[in-house]
């Protein structure tokens, strides 16, 4: 029995979201009695201080950083088998959710998505939360299966230090054939990730052009943010739609998530509202936004994003 957490390094090295997922791991193998297995796929610089969040043993499968769904999912197929998984946990990006579906098939397992509690063990099986209905209530799943599959919803689980950095061991596998070619895009604006990120800084249709998101970006540069918008601005294509943040877009749970110029619509709504603290920046005082932020300013924001930029840089510049 072990809890096998894919710990994702696309890019090379282990980023955030992989130290979350072993974070999550060590917490549901307490709770199963068992331990956490980290598993790392192709280049992963820094895959051993994973031990530091929980990982017991941190294993690396010599392959292309390129994700490929198909060749990863057998990769992972055989790992679970190799290391007897009964929990197989992914972080809750696009690669991981790819994944955790084609696992939960291959094994016939429960899944879960964005889950946002740690697995309880009763009834003989495991119980784990996640938010439904747009955020508005919280569902609790009774896992049975032999194997369960879940991905975690982002900025949820803090990595901790719960132990110390351990050795990379490497595992062999018989791997399928990728057949598919890999090209790389880079989308990524802003100073991290969006879905990473800790700080956001969105806008809307209040910026009234592209022309104008020169202050947007100067906010998110100073606070080290990453950009987002809302559905119509990517729509007309002021941003680009991998900033787009939403029920169809992406969402996010942020520790400050800056809305300027959003009317906080209830599909925009679902994509955030999870954020720790909500702050709006709106010249409308009956936005909808406002009934659910924490702080809310009403004014153009043409004149208030300047002012604060300026106070801001200001701050900055004298500690």
């Amino acid at each position: 029995m072990a809890v096998l957490v894919f710990a994702e390094s696309l890019t090379g090295s282990i980023k955030k979201i992989a130290q979350e997922a072993v974070a999550y791991g060590y917490q549901a193998a307490q709770a199963m009695g068992t331990e956490c297995i980290a598993l790392t796929i192709g280049q992963a610089d820094g895959a051993g201080d994973l031990g530091l969040y929980g990982a017991a043993k941190v294993y690396n499968v010599d392959a292309s950083n390129d994700f490929d769904a198909q060749v990863y999912a057998s990769i992972l197929g055989q790992a679970a088998d190799k290391f007897g998984a009964d929990l197989i946990v992914f972080a809750h990006s696009s690669s991981g959710k790819s994944l955790a579906g084609r696992l939960a098939a291959r094994f016939d397992a429960a899944l879960v998505t964005a889950a946002t509690s740690i697995p309880t063990v009763a009834d003989g099986g495991l119980h784990i939360s996640k938010g439904v209905f747009s955020g508005k209530a919280f569902a609790t799943y009774a896992l049975k299966t032999d194997k369960k599959v879940v991905t975690i919803a982002g900025n949820t689980f803090r990595p901790t230090e719960v132990g110390a950095a351990v050795a990379v061991e490497s595992v062999s596998v018989d791997a399928a054939t990728g057949r598919i070619t890999v090209k790389e895009l880079n989308t990524v604006t802003g100073a991290v990730p969006l879905p990473e990120a800790e700080l956001v800084v969105s806008a809307g249709r209040g910026m009234k052009g592209p022309e104008n998101w020169g202050i947007i970006e100067e906010l998110a540069g100073t606070l080290g943010a990453a950009t987002a918008c809302s559905r119509p601005v990517a729509d007309v294509h002021w941003r680009p739609h991998h900033e787009h943040v939403g029920q169809t877009g992406v969402a996010i749970r942020p520790t400050l998530y800056i809305a300027i110029g959003i009317s906080g619509a209830i599909q925009h709504l679902a994509g955030v509202n999870q954020s720790k603290v909500i702050v709006v920046i709106n010249k409308d005082p009956e936005a909808p936004f406002f009934k659910a932020a924490d702080y809310g300013v009403v004014g153009d924001l043409f004149d208030v994003v300047p002012k604060l930029n300026a106070a801001l840089a200001k701050f900055k510049a004298n500690n």
